[in-house]
């Protein structure tokens, strides 16, 4: 029996140091020891810290490298080196206005590789790598960073008259924040809000049924998100209600009074328009009457013939153009002209009678 229980012991014996020495190559291996949320959601503006602090094991002989970078969320893109530590020597990567803003808190030798990230902006939200290496052991930590935007000072306003009786809905609204916002009521003098509200905490609406005087007062709306939060104050009050059939009738009358001034100048504009046309009409009359008649053109064989002859006429009246022609006359006798035209000698006169001479047609024949 004696071999039997000398073999079991032996065997238990090495089982525990196997599970001792495993213990001990765990332990002792490269491990970050830092601990804490692994998001960490910033005010724009602030400054953070991401930690990473380790511990080497003795059979870590080897250089200590530290890398901090941003990790690409494609997988199939490379990750972005922003500061390492090897050698004893800092070195930055990327573009300055990047690289500047991130220095190492502690100091990488002693064990604490942690960084701080100062002046956040909103490009800054991403995950962030640090990798500590110190052959054969290797460990990483990863911390997501998340740059949110702390809300505005909100606007309160109130809808529904604050009549009492009445439904009454208090609002509140922040023109900036990052999401999630939450928005919730308070009274200032510090007692319940009234029995008869509900607020969301979304639409940031305090709706008040049934308004009365014990509603009245101060009322405060915070807008509040995981990085900051603003406040704006309402001050509520009760009024009597309107009446609202003297409200109805007034509307209905100012409709009717509205409806016969509209008549009324149409009326006078068709008024004005028909005078104007009969002023026109009659103008048009009297610049018709008052036109003088078109002149006549000489067409007549007459006429052409005392051009021909050299006399010019006058009504009722036959002129010679020069003294000269008188000497033909006298001889030839007088000529008279009828009415169709043709030129007729006169029977001679003895004693023709005296001419008289016009000094624009000559003499008359």
């Amino acid at each position: 029996m004696e071999p039997v229980f000398t073999s079991v012991r032996l065997k238990v014996a090495v089982l525990c140091l196997l599970t001792i020495q495993l213990k001990t190559d765990v332990t002792e291996a490269m491990q970050v020891t830092s601990t804490g949320p692994q998001t960490i959601q910033k005010a724009l503006g602030e400054t953070v810290k991401l930690g990473c602090t380790f511990t080497a094991a003795f059979q870590d002989t080897g250089d200590l490298d530290i890398e901090w970078s941003n990790v690409s969320p494609d997988m199939t893109q490379k990750d972005s080196l922003i500061l390492s530590f090897t050698s004893g020597q800092t070195h930055e990567y990327g573009r300055p206005s990047i690289s500047r803003r991130f220095k190492f808190t502690g100091k990488p030798s002693s064990g604490d590789a942690s960084i701080s990230l100062s002046d956040l902006r909103a490009s800054d939200t991403g995950t962030y790598q640090c990798k500590v290496k110190k052959a054969p052991g290797v460990d990483v930590r990863k911390v997501t960073v998340v740059v949110m935007v702390p809300p505005s000072t909100p606007k309160c306003w109130v809808e529904g008259g604050e009549e009492k009786g009445g439904k009454v809905s208090l609002f509140c609204k922040s023109s900036q924040g990052s999401k999630p916002l939450s928005y919730t009521w308070t009274r200032d003098n510090g007692g319940q809000l009234p029995p008869t509200s509900t607020q969301d905490l979304e639409t940031g609406e305090l709706l008040i049924r049934n308004h009365t005087d014990s509603n009245v007062g101060s009322y405060t709306c915070e807008a509040k998100n995981a990085v900051g939060s603003a406040r704006c104050t309402y001050a509520l009050h009760a009024y009597n209600p309107t009446n609202k059939v003297g409200v109805i009738v007034g509307a209905v009358i100012g409709a009717l009074l509205l409806l016969l001034l509209l008549l009324f100048l149409i009326w006078l504009c068709c008024c004005c328009c028909n005078k104007r046309r009969y002023k026109e009409e009659v103008a048009n009359e009297i610049r018709e009457d008052s036109a003088p008649p078109p002149p006549s053109r000489p067409t007549s064989r007459a006429s052409s013939l005392h051009s021909v002859m050299g006399y010019r006429t006058h009504p009722g009246v036959l002129y010679s153009s020069v003294r000269s022609n008188m000497s033909s006359v006298k001889a030839s006798g007088p000529i008279s002209i009828h009415t169709n035209g043709t030129p007729q000698p006169t029977p001679a006169v003895r004693n023709p009678p005296a001419l008289n001479y016009d000094h624009r047609y000559g003499y008359a024949v």
